[in-house]
């Protein structure tokens, strides 16, 4: 009789929303994070859908290359839209509490174009490496199926990946306490406020990131191992400089997405760190997909060339 008593107060003890702490130490910052963020997520959307409108309307950036750069700023914009409108939601109105449901839910987005992105830059570090170490082959093996066949597998690969821990996840039992320190539903925390066994989450997650993370980060190192090695085997100083200018932007991008994701989940575990945890998870989750098409704009020619045609159309109509 006492064990089916302890089960009903444990059933009813069972949460069905979390509040996420977020920046809840600092209101009397809130309004200033909101103008911030809003202005961030403004130029984000702006400037990564700029990129794909450049990408489909001028006809010199109809290239494997520029193709990629059109779905990673249409990964940015869908990755950066699962984080930021919530965290301007509870800065603007204070309530910073989100369904059980909810939360998994912005988990699975958040992993999935995570895992995708991983999955795309590995594309194109392959396609950086075709151009550089393989370009009599070039055409021939970057052809317009293998492009498309790459693009969709980096999609749909990154939510198949990630479906079978979100659903393990669902299946845990929240009984309290229910407060997230973070800005946004990520793993770690909501496993820490799981109360039923959480080691088969933990295995899966870890299984799940060495098939589906790992393998595209060493195909990203090893391209760039090769792309360098060729470049330093070139022997005039303009021709390293103008073959290195074909690939750095992507480099740039993959050094800081990496980096951080590093930081992120393999030093900042202690509590003493978690602050600088959230810093680091602003930087790759808000700050990367506003440094990803600035960064192509501004180092890029053909990117800067279209863009100033396609302002001299709109000034002339």
């Amino acid at each position: 009789m006492k064990l089916m008593t302890n089960i009903h107060e444990r059933n009813q003890m069972n949460i069905t929303e979390f509040i996420l702490l977020g920046f809840g130490d600092l209101p009397q910052l809130h309004i200033l994070l909101f103008l911030v963020f809003l202005v961030i997520y403004a130029v984000t959307v702006a400037g990564n859908i700029l990129i794909i409108v450049l990408v489909v309307t001028d006809q010199h950036l109809h290239t494997p290359m520029y193709f990629f750069l059109g779905n990673l700023s249409c990964l940015e914009t869908c990755y950066t839209s699962t984080i930021l409108p919530r965290v301007l939601a509870g800065l603007l109105t204070g309530d910073r509490t989100i369904s059980v449901t909810g939360c998994i839910t912005q988990l699975y987005f958040f992993a999935s174009l995570a895992a995708a992105e991983c999955c795309l830059l590995s594309a194109m570090s392959y396609d950086r490496y075709l151009a550089m170490c393989k370009p009599l082959h070039y055409a021939a093996l970057m052809n317009g199926s293998c492009c498309i066949k790459l693009v969709v597998g980096s999609w749909i690969g990154g939510f198949i990946s990630v479906a079978f821990l979100i659903t393990m996840i669902s299946q845990l039992t929240f009984c309290g306490p229910n407060e997230i320190d973070h800005f946004f539903c990520d793993f770690r925390p909501i496993i820490k406020l799981s109360c039923t066994d959480t080691y088969m989450v933990e295995v899966a997650s870890f299984i799940s990131s060495s098939i589906f993370t790992l393998p595209p980060f060493l195909l990203t190192v090893t391209s760039y191992v090769y792309i360098i090695s060729t470049i330093l085997r070139i022997p005039s100083t303009t021709g390293r400089q103008k073959a290195f200018s074909t690939c750095s932007s992507h480099l740039i991008v993959v050094t800081i997405f990496y980096g951080t994701l590093i930081m992120v989940y393999l030093v900042s575990e202690s509590d003493a760190l978690r602050d600088l945890n959230k810093v680091f998870s602003v930087f790759y989750g808000v700050l990367t997909p506003l440094l990803n098409p600035l960064i192509y704009s501004l180092r890029n020619k053909e990117v800067k060339e279209a863009l100033r045609k396609a302002l001299l159309r709109f000034f002339v109509f």
